[in-house]
C-alpha cells in the first residue's frame, strides 16, 4: 500500500471524538415471518447514526438494503459497509448485527427458504448446487435503481395489523418475484472485511475499522495489542490468510464507500484516507477493477 501522502506516521487527519451508541432489539421479527404463501416479507425503520441492533439471527434468509444513509453489518468473522447503491445478502442462522453509520431508512426483506435450498430463488426449479454454495454466505450486491424502486412498493404491514386484502397480497406476490430476480441479476461487489476469532489481532482489526488511519504501520499497530509484531503478522496469515498490508486494503475501500454515501467528493475522500489523488486511484483500480468515480457510485 502506498505510503500516507498527507498524514504523519502516527497522526490521522483529523481526532475523531467517542460515539454514544444506542442499542436496540431486533425490530420484531416474528411479525414479519415470511411463509410460503407470502415468502418476502419486509419492514422498514427509520434509525439515527450510532444505533446498534443487537446480535441475533433468523430461520430465514434476509436482505439488508438502506434507501438512505451507511449501514454496517457485523458477522462472526467479518464485517460489510453497505450504502444505498448496495444490498446485503444474509442466508438463515447467520448472527448478525447492524450499525447506523448515518442516519439511515433501513428497509429489510425476508425470505422464506425451503429446507436444504438457500437464494433469492431457492422457491423455484432453477437453482443449482453451486448457486446454493454462493447463497449460504453473506453477499454484499449492486442495488439496482429497480430492485430499490420495488423494495420501497412493498408492503410493510406487521402480522399483528388487521390482514391484508387480495388485491394487496396479489400485488406482493408480483413485488417479491421482481425483488427475487433482480437480486439474482445482481453483480457481487467485494465490500466485505474479514475478522479474525484470536482476541488480540481482533482488538486490533476492530480499532483500524473504527479509524484506519490512526496509525501508518502495522509496528504501530501492535504495540496497542501487547503482541510482538511478529505474532501480529504471523496471525494476519494464519487467521486470515493475508497480509495486514492487503487486509487494511479492504477497510480503506469500505471506508471510502461510507464517505461516498455523503456526496464527498473523490479526491476529498482520497485525502481523509491518507492517499494522494492519483495513488487512490490506483489503489482503487488495481482492487476492484474499476475507477473510483465508477467504483464509488459517483459517475
Amino acid at each position: 500500500m502506498p505510503k500516507p501522502s498527507a498524514p504523519a506516521a502516527d497522526e490521522a487527519p483529523h481526532r475523531r471524538r467517542p460515539r454514544n451508541v444506542s442499542y436496540v432489539d431486533s425490530m420484531t421479527p416474528h411479525l414479519f415471518v415470511p411463509t410460503a404463501r407470502r415468502p418476502v416479507r419486509a419492514k422498514v425503520r427509520q434509525l439515527r447514526a450510532d444505533t446498534r441492533v443487537m446480535p441475533h439471527s433468523h430461520p430465514w434468509a434476509q436482505v439488508a438494503i438502506s434507501t438512505t444513509g451507511v449501514i454496517q453489518l457485523t458477522v462472526d468473522r467479518g464485517t460489510y459497509i453497505v450504502p444505498p447503491s448496495r444490498a446485503l445478502w444474509i442466508p438463515p442462522g447467520m448472527v448478525h448485527a447492524v450499525t447506523m453509520v448515518e442516519d439511515a431508512e433501513m428497509r429489510t426483506l425476508y425470505f422464506h427458504q425451503p429446507r436444504g435450498r438457500c437464494g433469492p430463488h431457492a422457491l423455484g426449479s432453477g437453482a443449482r448446487g453451486q448457486d446454493q454454495t454462493l447463497w449460504s454466505q453473506c453477499r454484499v450486491l449492486e442495488a439496482s435503481d429497480l430492485l430499490r424502486a420495488v423494495v420501497r412498493e412493498m408492503p410493510t404491514q406487521p402480522d399483528d395489523a388487521p390482514p391484508p386484502d387480495t388485491a394487496t397480497l396479489l400485488r406482493e406476490k408480483h413485488l417479491s418475484a421482481l425483488i427475487c430476480d433482480e437480486l439474482a441479476r445482481a453483480a457481487t461487489v467485494k465490500l466485505g472485511v474479514d475478522l479474525p476469532h484470536d482476541k488480540r489481532l481482533r482488538h486490533l482489526c476492530e480499532a483500524v475499522l473504527a479509524d484506519p488511519t490512526r496509525h501508518a504501520t502495522l509496528e504501530a499497530w501492535a504495540s496497542d495489542t501487547g503482541a510482538s509484531l511478529r505474532t501480529v503478522a504471523r496471525l494476519f496469515r494464519t487467521e486470515l490468510g493475508s497480509t495486514f498490508t492487503q487486509w487494511r486494503q479492504q477497510v480503506i475501500l469500505a471506508k471510502a464507500v461510507s464517505l461516498a454515501a455523503g456526496r464527498m467528493p473523490v479526491g476529498q475522500i482520497a485525502a481523509e484516507l491518507g492517499y494522494s489523488p492519483s495513488a487512490f486511484s490506483a489503489m482503487v483500480r488495481k482492487s476492484v477493477g474499476q475507477p473510483p468515480g465508477q467504483f464509488l457510485g459517483q459517475r
